[in-house]
């Protein structure tokens, strides 16, 4: 991400420090093969942007994995308690009444923790495609500004 930012940054230093092409209304002219050569470098770098917006939806996979692991075992160990209160026979009632409580807790609990990891996994995943769309967004603007600085070039030669 940060050596795409650079590119562009690059880019955009390029073009700002540009000489202007007298009688062309503001156009300038700037070096397309170095142009190019940036574009190239950056292409090559958004691959390794995908893998690591893949990366972030792996993790989040894991994360509600591990949340839905540690809520089997809440569970799992709220039934063992309930069971050893269950087995006195003198608080059987209370027993019931608490290993409930206990579940009805660790399902709340867990539907808690399976929320917050949604929610922390989509405002990663929504960081990441906003900036990634944004350098796109840079990345066509800069592409249409050389383009257009093309054209205005090849037509200028005609004069």
């Amino acid at each position: 991400m940060k050596r795409v930012e650079e590119l562009i940054n690059e880019l955009q230093d390029m073009m700002n420090d540009a000489k202007a092409v007298p009688l062309t209304g503001g156009k300038s002219l700037v070096d397309t093969e170095m142009v190019l050569d940036i574009l190239d470098e950056i292409q090559d770098s958004l691959p390794s942007e995908i893998r690591q917006a893949k990366n972030i939806v792996a993790d989040r996979g894991q994360i509600i994995a591990e949340a839905k692991k540690e809520s089997e075992d809440i569970i799992r160990a709220a039934e063992e308690r309930k069971q050893q209160l269950v087995n006195q026979s003198e608080i059987v009632r209370a027993a019931n009444a608490q290993a409930n409580e206990i579940m009805n807790d660790a399902r709340a609990k867990t539907a808690d923790m399976r929320k917050a990891a949604a929610d922390f996994v989509e405002d990663i995943m929504k960081k990441t495609d906003d900036a990634i769309t944004s350098q796109l967004t840079e990345l066509r603007k800069t592409r249409q500004n050389i383009k257009m600085t093309q054209k205005t070039g090849a037509g200028n030669s005609n004069l």
